[in-house]
This record gives C-alpha cells, sequence and structure tokens, in this order.
C-alpha cells in the first residue's frame, strides 16, 4: 500500500504576540513568515513585551479580520477595532534582548488592553500599577533571527520570540496525547504549541529530523529550511479556551522530550526560516516533500 504524503494540515497565524491565533485556509508567505503573524504586540508601561508567561489571561483575546480592521474580543469587554493600514507615533520597544522600532496603536487600544489584563484568569480585577500598550511592528526595520542556528543566512521575523515560522506534526501532538491519557489527563489541540504549519502524514516528531520543507504545486514552489529545536516554557500548560494552567502538558514533555541540542530543554516543533517562495499562497492541503 502507498503511503499518502504529507500534507499542510492547518495554517495559523497569531497576530498579536501570545494572543490567539487564527486558523487559516491560506495565507501569503513573507520574508517575516506568514503575513500579519506577530505584526502586533503587547508591552507595559516601560515598553517591554509581555506574554502569557506573566499575563495568561492573554490567550483570550480572539482577533479576527473584517474589511481594513483587525477586531479584537475577549470576555466581557466591547469588540475593538484597530486599524490594518494606520498607526500612530513611533515608539521603542523590547522584545527578548532586542530593542526594536515599532509604532504605538493609541490610547483607545491601550486601555482595552489596560482594562483587560488586569483582571486575573476568572475575571477578577488585580492590583497592578502597570499599563499595557498595543504596538505595531516597523515593517522597515530588520530584526535577524539568530545565525547560530541559521549560518549564513540572514533571516528576519517580526515580534515571534526568534524565527520566522514554527513547523510541528499532528502526530507528534497525538503521541503527546496517548502519554497523557496514560497519566489520565485530557489531551490537548495542537493550537496550545502555537505553530504556524501544522502537517499530517509525517510520523511523530519528522520535523526533528527534517532538514527542508519543499511545497511544489502549480503556481507554488517554496523552501522552508528547519534550523532550530523549539524550547518550550509553560505556555503549553495554558488551556487557550480557559486560559487556566494545569502543569500536566509540560510535565509529559518533560518524560520523553530533553534535547540535548539546546542543552536539555524541552522540545516540541521546529523552528523554520524561508528560503524560497516569498510572495507565494501557503494553502492547507498542499503537499509536503
Amino acid at each position: 500500500m502507498t503511503t499518502p504524503p504529507a500534507r499542510i494540515k492547518q495554517l495559523w497565524i497569531y497576530p498579536i504576540k501570545s494572543c490567539a491565533g487564527m486558523a487559516l485556509d491560506e495565507c501569503v508567505l513573507t520574508d517575516t513568515g506568514l503575513d500579519l503573524d506577530r505584526a502586533w504586540m503587547v508591552v507595559d508601561d516601560q515598553g517591554k513585551f509581555v506574554t502569557q508567561r506573566q499575563l495568561p489571561r492573554m490567550a483570550l483575546i480572539q482577533p479576527s479580520f473584517k474589511g481594513s480592521d483587525m477586531v479584537l474580543r475577549a470576555p466581557g469587554m466591547l469588540a475593538l477595532h484597530v486599524s490594518i493600514d494606520a498607526v500612530e507615533q513611533p515608539t521603542q520597544v523590547q522584545v527578548w534582548k532586542d530593542h526594536v522600532p515599532a509604532y504605538d496603536m493609541g490610547n483607545v487600544a491601550a486601555q482595552w488592553f489596560t482594562d483587560f489584563l488586569s483582571k486575573d484568569a476568572q475575571g477578577l480585577p488585580v492590583v497592578q500599577s502597570k499599563r499595557y500598550r498595543l504596538v505595531r511592528f516597523d515593517p522597515d526595520h530588520r530584526r535577524l533571527a539568530s545565525q547560530e542556528w541559521t549560518g549564513d543566512i540572514e533571516a528576519f521575523n517580526q515580534f515571534s520570540d526568534g524565527f520566522p515560522l514554527l513547523v510541528l506534526s499532528q502526530a507528534s501532538v497525538d503521541a503527546l496525547n496517548q502519554k497523557l491519557a496514560a497519566g489520565g489527563h485530557t489531551p490537548v489541540g495542537a493550537e496550545r504549541f502555537r505553530p504556524n504549519i501544522l502537517i499530517e502524514g509525517y510520523s511523530a516528531h519528522d520535523e526533528d529530523r527534517a532538514l527542508q520543507l519543499q511545497i511544489s504545486e502549480p503556481n507554488t514552489s517554496v523552501a522552508l529550511r528547519l534550523v532550530k529545536p523549539c524550547t518550550r516554557c509553560a505556555i503549553p500548560n495554558i488551556d487557550p479556551a480557559t486560559a487556566l494552567s494545569h502543569p500536566a502538558v509540560v510535565d509529559a514533555l518533560r518524560g520523553y522530550r530533553k534535547d540535548e541540542r539546546v542543552l536539555g530543554g524541552i522540545t516540541f516543533g521546529m523552528n523554520a526560516i524561508v528560503l524560497s517562495g516569498v510572495d507565494q499562497v501557503l494553502r492547507v492541503g498542499q503537499t509536503v516533500a
């Protein structure tokens, strides 16, 4: 029996770093990853990025696109409309060790994020003095991925942790869920791991061993290089539907996913860079070689 080819099962973008993702049927590939992925970010009053690590409630902020607006919805909040094509004043922000130019999205957006993120995962007010602002990556800035992993290739990203794309296989998620079930825990979806490209047709963790992904179909020729195992923090423990955290997921990974390539860190999925195919369209169902 012939083995079916591997295919793209899902495409995801995360317009605002650490907020909910959007599953798409197709998306344009840019040199910084999928179009509008991590184009926005939430920062504190010092201009430093915040994520679900500090604010799990960010998982409940759901973006969608309508015309020229990004529409944000969250429990207990009126919808916030953010223009895709307009920004306000320039600013400087920090994402990990990088200090990069960005554009502030204005006081209305800042108040919306401050109001929502000033509550805990159950929606109860918390005592805190920080205020939060939404910023947009400056597209004229070139934020370079680590050449420790990309070698002589210059790869760029916006507000992602460090690389343009994250690739994961459904079989890897299925293998994890078998371990969770054996421990009496509820299975989890791939969205816990925030991939951009989810592949079906691989065996578990084939993405670890692949050097390159080639997507070649009529009118499409894309090459991606898988360069670095994705080291995992506690975010996969956070249920994206409730923003509540339970240690079962990372505990299960710790039992079998320590990776010497990153000094024994727990890894799941592979970071990837774009070799060719900028401005082409990736679609669910495309064959991956």
